[in-house]
């Protein structure tokens, strides 16, 4: 009977335990949430992209004319002063070999003139022998005028012969010079690549020295071996890095319409310790195609940024630095906000689980600007409530929830 009893007893005993396991395992318990907590605060909205820096103005030094460019010794980054830094040093071009048949024609074109020559001095030394006959015709018709043996009428044509003879003779002297002329034309077509020596002793061997434009460093050195140039050719550039620097930012043209002239800039990632400060100055009225890395295709506008800092605090960057920009579209103080995580569509309105007492209460609220990590809540919360973070499609209103990070 004893036995029996005890049996019992245990039996009892064993099914307490088993239904009290099924009842702790069954147990309905609060849900994991992470938590977020509603604050006052600022908040600002930005557009944000990467850009570059760019000289405002940078000066092409190019070759004025055609020429032996001798080699450029400056490198980017060498400080050069307006009107004395000689960024370049240019030659004029040497003369061009000459093949078989240019020299021979060179030769006869120089036989040509040369026998040209003679001809003149030829016809010069007839005039001038013409011009002393018509001399001494004139000396006698004046001596037989004064005598009265001869009329006016014979003095008048010795003068004029002697004026046409002295007119021959400046003509037959002028073309003398024009023959030699075309003869030192028709050498000079002779001078070829290997007349060095002639070359030098004409005087053309100075060179042309290209001074800087601007007081500022050498950008880049475009052409740096010593070479031959057109007229117009590139050859290095330069610029103010001190106080011409500006950004550049190439913005989607949906994010553009809501920038405008004089939105604050903050400029970060550029390498230094600290966030710089600008300004949006210009806006560009056009758009262009652009690809991204993904193969996507974007309409891109350009945007100028002016730099409001000291130009001391610029030191460390130049020409084209790439830098990241957060250009401010809308900021304000002490306002009420929320995670942007926290924030759900429920039937048509925004709503947020608030958590109270251990429990999700559904709260409507009415949101204002969202930058995507912060939401600004016009009405429904207040500060220092606790909202949950990425609700879950399961969570309804009154659910029991426990935080995530306390359990």
């Amino acid at each position: 009977m004893a036995k029996k009893q005890s049996r019992r007893f245990l039996t009892l005993i064993a099914v307490a335990l088993v239904g009290a396991g099924l009842a702790t395992a069954f147990w309905p318990k609060p849900a994991l949430v992470d938590l977020g907590e509603v604050r006052r605060g600022a908040m600002m909205q930005t557009v944000d992209e990467e850009a570059r820096t760019r000289v405002r103005d940078p000066y092409v030094v190019s070759t004025p004319i055609a020429g032996h460019l001798l080699r450029v010794d400056l490198q980017p980054g060498d400080h050069v002063v307006k009107g004395e830094t000689v960024v370049a040093r240019m030659m004029p071009t040497n003369p061009s070999a000459l093949d078989v048949r240019t020299r021979e024609q060179a030769r006869a074109a120089i036989a040509a003139s040369e026998a040209a020559l003679r001809v003149s001095e030829a016809d010069l030394n007839k005039a001038m022998a013409d011009r002393d006959f018509a001399r001494t015709d004139l000396d006698r018709a004046k001596s037989l005028y004064e005598k009265g043996n001869v009329p006016q009428a014979t003095l008048d044509r010795a003068s004029s012969l002697m004026r046409a003879a002295d007119a021959m003779v400046d003509t037959a002297r002028a073309a003398i010079s024009m023959r030699i002329a075309d003869l030192n034309n028709a050498r000079a077509t002779l001078i070829g690549f290997d007349d060095a020596g002639f070359y030098a002793g004409a005087g053309r061997s100075e060179a042309i020295d290209l001074p800087s434009p601007i007081t500022g460093v050498v950008l880049q050195v475009i052409q740096q071996s010593e070479t031959i140039l057109p007229a117009g050719a590139p050859v290095l550039e330069v610029g103010d890095t001190g106080t011409d620097l500006e950004v550049v930012v190439e913005l989607l043209s949906t994010d553009a319409v809501q920038v405008h002239v004089g939105d604050r800039v903050l400029i970060t990632n550029w390498g230094g310790a600290k966030d710089l400060n600008g300004t949006v100055e210009r806006i560009d009225p056009w758009g262009f195609t652009k690809y991204s890395a993904l193969g996507v295709e974007e309409q891109r506008v350009n945007a100028v940024i002016r730099f409001t800092d000291p130009p001391e605090s610029l030191v460390s960057l130049g020409h084209g630095f790439r830098v990241e920009t957060r250009i401010v579209v809308w900021e304000a103080e002490d306002i009420v906000i929320a995670p942007s995580s926290a924030l759900f569509r429920d039937n048509g309105n925004w709503a947020v689980f608030v958590v109270q007492e251990g429990a999700a209460i559904l709260t409507p609220v009415v949101p204002g600007q969202n930058n995507g990590l912060d939401a600004q809540i016009i009405e429904g919360l207040e500060a220092g409530q606790g909202v949950i973070l990425y609700p879950s499609a399961g969570l309804s209103d009154g659910a029991k929830v426990a935080s995530r990070a306390e359990s």
